[in-house]
């Protein structure tokens, strides 16, 4: 089936269905990586987006199978489902799981990257790209959905205790963690925090393009991270190897 990637400013590239063969409505970027296209797909940070895969080989090593490690953790996504509204390549050898093949793929994420996101929709053979309206992610709270609903302990006995909090965190950020020992709590985006409960406090870098109810709640999370670090709580908002190291050093 045909159909076309329009984006927001009119411009129009055509392209090939593949996978679910429907039209759909995001925010269009774009990832430059040679491999981890599994991984991508299944990031919550890539939630209500169309993304764009600029290396040509896509697809050429599969995708694995549902296997989990010994903590419980999915060991080749990141996360139980793809969050990606959308995705688009340069050419497709088998069908799969997916949405649109595009010849133009390169005027594309060359577009995105001089002007930055912008908003886009995947339009199927027979639809008029009017009558399908654009979807701005921005104006909703996507940490809310991509957040899980209730705390889940990982490496019960581990330590340091470190809370996690998930504003769309992936396994593998979870992986670095308690493989090198610790505990690990992860808790959802709005869940009170208590510094006598966990010696260490992680938060995955905040997505700031959510709506002004998210940044409200982040304002005051803002606070209570402050309140934590006054009582002597480690703190760290990126690298969860970089934490652990810290960690080492001052113990």
């Amino acid at each position: 089936m045909k159909g076309k990637l329009v984006l927001q400013d009119g411009s129009c590239f055509e392209g090939t269905l593949f996978g679910a063969e429907k039209s759909i409505a995001g925010e269009v970027v774009f990832q430059t990586g040679m491999v981890g296209y599994t991984e991508s797909l299944t990031d919550p940070s890539y939630c209500s987006q169309i993304l764009i895969l600029t290396y040509p080989l896509i697809g050429n090593y599969g995708v694995p199978p549902h296997e989990n490690d010994e903590y419980g953790l999915n060991r080749w996504f990141e996360s139980w489902r793809i969050w990606a509204s959308g995705l688009v390549v340069g050419a497709i050898l088998a069908l799969g799981g997916g949405h649109l093949r595009n010849r133009h793929k390169g005027s594309n994420y060359k577009k995105i990257r001089e002007h930055g996101t912008m908003l886009g929709k995947i339009v199927a053979e027979g639809n008029m790209p009017e009558s399908f309206p654009f979807h701005d992610p921005n104006v909703i709270n996507l940490v809310k959905g991509v957040s899980i609903k209730e705390p889940v302990v990982y490496n019960q006995q581990g330590t340091p205790s470190i809370v996690c909090v998930d504003c769309g965190l992936g396994f593998n950020q979870i992986r670095c963690l308690v493989t090198r020992g610790a505990k690990v709590t992860v808790v959802p985006w709005d869940h009170p925090l208590r510094s006598n409960e966990y010696d260490g406090l992680f938060y995955k870098q905040w997505p700031w393009r959510s709506d002004p109810v998210c940044y409200h709640h982040y304002q005051s999370t803002e606070v209570d991270r402050r309140r934590e670090l006054q009582t002597g709580i480690r703190y760290l908002s990126r690298s969860p190897v970089a934490f652990i190291s810290s960690w080492c050093k001052i113990i």
